[in-house]
């Protein structure tokens, strides 16, 4: 059970903490963690395509394929900071969303909470928003999932929980059918 906790270094929305955590013995360690704030995002499928952004992951330096993600804001809601957060990244404004799958992609390492949701339909919107070097928005056969991740093309734990949940979904509902 965590006792308390403290406060060793914020910036940019993102904090590392010692937790006190005390064992079922009696015994207390420490235990760092990071905190960030609530994401939301969106797998976006249309025609047997899922719309995904190809970006640089800045600490590791590699490039790769991700859902359109970013920050719930203080008064938003998740459905709602989803749905911005495509269309600022993409240009693709989705349909409605519907709520698919929460996701801590980090484990006892991190209290990241992902909100994720589904869109069956899009429309053009404005161009995407904000600095975009190389980013670029792309519509991705839903069936070149899997080997993207087999290739490392996708290394989000978010992103591949999302999409593989997604893509047991259209096989429950194919079954069913």
């Amino acid at each position: 059970m965590r006792r308390s906790e403290r406060l060793l270094y914020a910036a940019n929305g993102v904090d590392l903490r010692v937790a006190d955590i005390a064992l079922t013995d009696g015994e207390h360690v420490e235990r760092p963690f990071i905190r960030t704030l609530r994401a939301a995002g969106a797998v976006v499928f249309h025609g047997g395509r899922v719309l995904l952004l190809w970006r640089h992951h800045l600490i590791t330096d590699t490039w790769g394929w991700e859902i359109p993600l970013g920050e719930i804001g203080p008064d938003e809601e998740p459905d709602a900071a989803a749905a911005r957060h495509v269309e600022e990244q993409t240009g693709w404004r989705p349909g409605p969303l519907l709520p698919l799958i929460r996701i801590r992609p980090a484990g006892d390492v991190a209290d990241c909470d992902h909100l994720i949701f589904v869109a069956h339909q899009a429309s053009a919107g404005a161009a995407p928003a904000g600095d975009h070097e190389g980013v670029r928005a792309e519509w991705v056969p839903m069936m070149r999932v899997q080997p993207l991740i087999d290739e490392q093309a996708i290394t989000s734990a978010t992103t591949s929980a999302a999409l593989l949940h997604f893509l047991a979904d259209l096989l429950r509902a194919r079954a069913s059918h």
